[in-house]
């Protein structure tokens, strides 16, 4: 069936829909639109059979909707209406949510009812929790109601008969939070109702700031709003009743101004920042800490786990090197098995554009962000003594998606959504991936997925060859899932063997061409185009940073990408 994928932007849920329903044989195409014009324009030019919406901000025009099926994907049960709807499930507390596909009509969140699915809120926040659940209960309910659709007998469900709520914009005024009054539970919730779009705006050090992002303290206490400590560039500021740690701030748009991005929390405030203890985080914890820490490592069962998540999956020079010391600090323990990557949500997305973007020198941090990158590939590379295992619970993207394939093998979670390319930001790209890529799919479908840019399935990517086991999980179980599996592996007696095939391998492929080469081939032509200053890449990663429009069609037209890749995908959710 030809399908056509309607979106604000090409986010996370955009790109896995349009990737399954793919994978299920529909031919689909998608339109960022931004007006009723840009949403004419692809209903006409692509012609489609129906029309989905994953993510869209505006209203479908009544000549689209009267003459074409164009369902809805909103973020809440079956009678919630509202744009803030996540928002406001997580800053109450909500036990459980939902995900509801409707048909367009005339009025927001109010037209006939096709699927519905529901999921058990997790303590999260909530671009994890969009990516993750709401994505799982996405997929679900609408490919019910695709399946539903093309029986051509089934009838929508009319809201007449439901319980309707309907909640205006979650504004910043219900958002705000009273540091000498809230307690750390009431901060937390409303800090990651907020964490990636918009943030908490508040005072601080005489400024406003956006906050965005939150994790418990259970050690450090002080007077309620003061700042306490800093940690891995996070900031630890007290609740009335503890503290929590802030990863992330945002400076708020100056009238007429440029905008504003999000930036670790040190490095915004730069000068700004009083002298304050950096209290490290120790490597090893105890599972029953609650505070904040980027990069962890325990063992279990002769499996040794090095546990990261990174913001927006973003890995800034600091954030790498930090995590290459850890990876060599866990190439000492006496494991059989590493294995590499987070509980939840993003693996990686490669090198960090809003540490680069706000840099004096964009081209130097670029430069410097890679070689970081490449180094930590490198060390995963040419560990012979043990098999490695890159765990991916999310999405990964671009250097991320090289870093997993630097490993022996990649497990990914069902919900898992690939970009293995660069073009989309105009680099040719680093990680090696000359080396891991081709040797992993062939060099035909290595070209193919580089030109192409499409995001890949789980289930395709384990088709291609790109990951070696999916793991239908959820996202809270997918850690235990990967624990168990790892176990197995650490004693199977086929492990040592593999160990010692994997040494001579490497071996054998460093003969034939050395890694360094491959390093140096694909740095020769990062350089060029870093150090280009017309290059596409600077608009491309400024645009992408500060969420402007990337260069490409004007407002009022649509862009049709028939293979779902050909226009910049957008940091939201």
């Amino acid at each position: 069936m030809r399908i056509l994928l309607i979106a604000s932007a090409f986010n996370s849920l955009t790109q896995r829909v349009h990737a399954e329903l793919r994978d299920r044989g529909h031919t689909v195409s998608h339109a960022v639109v931004h007006d009723a014009g840009a949403i004419r324009v692809a209903a006409d030019r692509y012609d489609p059979k129906l029309i989905i919406a994953p993510m869209l901000r505006i209203a479908v025009p009544e000549d689209v909707w009267s003459r074409r099926t164009c369902l809805i994907v909103h973020p809440g049960p079956p009678g919630d209406r509202g744009p803030s709807s996540l928002d406001w499930a997580i800053q109450e507390g909500q036990a459980a949510w939902g995900v509801t596909v409707l048909q367009a009509n005339g009025d927001f969140d109010a037209g006939d009812i096709w699927a519905s699915a529901s999921f058990p809120m997790p303590a999260a926040a909530k671009s994890d929790i969009y990516r993750g659940e709401v994505a799982d209960a996405a997929l679900e309910a609408v490919m019910l109601a695709v399946g539903r659709f093309s029986s051509g007998s089934y009838r929508p469900r009319p809201q007449q008969d439901l319980q309707v709520r309907t909640r205006s914009a979650l504004g910043q005024s219900r958002r705000r939070i009273d540091w000498k009054e809230d307690s750390t539970a009431s901060v937390l919730r409303a800090l990651r109702a907020a964490d990636s779009r918009p943030g908490v705006l508040t005072e601080l050090l005489g400024e406003e700031w956006y906050l965005h992002g939150g994790h418990p303290e259970d050690q450090l206490r002080g007077r309620p709003g003061t700042l306490l400590a800093t940690r891995a560039q996070a900031i630890c500021r007290a609740t009335a009743d503890g503290a929590v740690w802030i990863p992330q701030l945002r400076p708020r748009r100056v009238p007429g101004g440029p905008a504003t991005f999000r930036l670790p929390a040190t490095l915004a405030l730069d000068d700004r920042l009083p002298p304050l203890p950096e209290v490290p985080a120790p490597l090893e914890m105890p599972p029953s800490r609650r505070t904040f820490s980027e990069i962890r490592y325990h063992e279990d069962r002769g499996v040794g786990f090095v546990r990261f998540a990174f913001p927006g999956g973003a890995m800034s020079t600091v954030q790498c090197r930090r995590l290459l010391a850890a990876y060599r600090f866990a190439c000492t323990r006496p494991t059989r098995v590493l294995v590499l990557g987070g509980a939840r949500d993003f693996f990686s997305n490669g090198i960090h554009l809003g540490v680069i973007e706000a840099a004096g020198n964009p081209a130097d941090a670029s430069w410097a962000n890679v070689q970081a990158m490449n180094d930590v590939v490198e060390a995963v590379l040419t560990t012979t003594d043990r098999l490695v295992v890159a765990a991916l619970p999310g999405n990964a993207a671009a250097g991320g998606v090289m870093l997993a394939l630097a490993a022996d093998e990649v497990w990914c979670r069902s919900g898992t959504v690939l970009n293995p390319h660069y073009k989309l930001m105009g680099l040719p790209g680093s990680e090696y991936w000359t080396y891991t890529l081709p040797r992993r799919v062939g060099p035909e479908t290595t070209e193919n997925l580089t030109r192409d840019t499409q995001p890949v399935s789980a289930t395709a990517a384990r088709r291609l060859g790109l990951v070696d086991q999916v793991l239908l999980s959820t996202p809270s179980a997918f850690a235990a899932q990967v624990a168990t599996r790892a176990a197995e592996l650490a004693d199977d007696p086929r492990t040592h063997q593999r160990i010692t095939d994997k040494k001579k391998t490497r071996a054998r492929d460093e003969a034939i061409k050395p890694l360094v080469t491959y390093r140096n081939e694909e740095l020769a032509m990062m350089r060029r185009v870093i150090y280009d200053p017309s290059a596409p890449y600077h608009a491309l990663r400024r645009a992408f940073v500060r969420k402007e429009a990337p260069p490409g069609p004007r407002r009022g037209r649509a862009a049709v990408a028939p293979s779902g890749g050909h226009e910049q995908p957008r940091s939201i959710l």
